[in-house]
């Protein structure tokens, strides 16, 4: 077993991070930052997305836990203090583990090149001032000329995200679906767009398609990546092969998550 251990910059985080390391060392487990099979984030759920993106040239062979060391985490299942168990259950790993699907997503641009990322939350596709007029396709039909501020495509575990504020659905990470979230979109007598959140079958794909008449800067979003792009032709969305597996012991169920991130322990409503 090899452990990267990957940590957020805050002193606090920093700290764990040095105490888990070695508590590694002591249990002679071996560390190794380039090519772990399982990384241990230490911060929050931006730090576990960020983790992701660094790992994600081996996203099959490594599988990750989260340890958060503020506010309860979505993704994170350890506590600060827990790190002597944490460890115990690193040493009796048996490979056990749960998968998470990644949205693909393939950024074409009007010069002709192509950008690819991944993301375990979202991708959303906005402007910087002004309407974002896009055209919507269904695989390779058009569903909807959208005009408002931006589109949020999501994972079953990023619905809980940024989807969720603008009025998406929470699903289930079981139904391997994508979920298309409409931003402040106009809806009056001239212009119409569906007016609901969209969600499509795995086998699916969505593509946005910015009406060049339009163009101004984007701001794309994809987890963590954050960019400016003037050039952007067209993005394109569908589910990945890979997935991202995260240790299966003490992994809190989804319906779990929900309940304990957004409305607590029945006995204090």
């Amino acid at each position: 077993m090899k452990v990267a251990v990957y940590h957020s910059t805050d002193p606090h985080s920093v700290q764990v991070g040095k105490n888990l390391k070695n508590l590694l060392i002591q249990n002679e487990i071996e560390i190794d930052d380039d090519q772990p099979n399982i990384v241990v984030t230490i911060g929050g759920d931006g730090t576990l997305l960020s983790a992701i993106q660094k790992y994600m040239s081996i996203i099959k062979e490594v599988r990750f836990v989260g340890v958060h060391t503020g506010h309860l985490g979505f993704y994170t299942d350890w506590r600060d203090y827990e790190l002597e168990d944490l460890v115990k259950a690193l040493k009796s790993d048996g490979g056990a583990e749960v998968g998470y699907p990644l949205l693909d997503i393939k950024v074409s641009h009007t010069d002709s090149t192509t950008t690819e990322y991944k993301a375990i939350n979202e991708s959303t596709l906005r402007k910087l001032s002004g309407t974002l007029v896009a055209d919507v396709l269904i695989g390779d039909n058009l569903f909807e000329r959208f005009r408002g501020d931006g589109v949020c495509i999501s994972t079953p575990t990023g619905s809980t995200a940024y989807n969720r504020s603008v009025g998406g659905a929470i699903v289930h990470p079981r139904l391997e679906v994508l979920q298309m979230a409409e931003i402040a979109s106009i809806n009056n007598r001239v212009f119409r767009t569906v007016g609901a959140s969209l969600i499509m079958a795995p086998n699916e794909t969505i593509t946005i398609r910015p009406v060049q008449n339009y163009h101004r800067t984007y701001n794309f979003t994809a987890d963590r990546i954050d960019l400016l792009d003037k050039n952007v032709k067209e993005v394109h969305y569908s589910i990945a092969s890979q997935k991202v597996k995260f240790l299966k012991y003490r992994h809190t169920g989804f319906w779990n998550r929900v309940r304990n991130s957004f409305i607590g322990n029945i006995d204090e409503v």
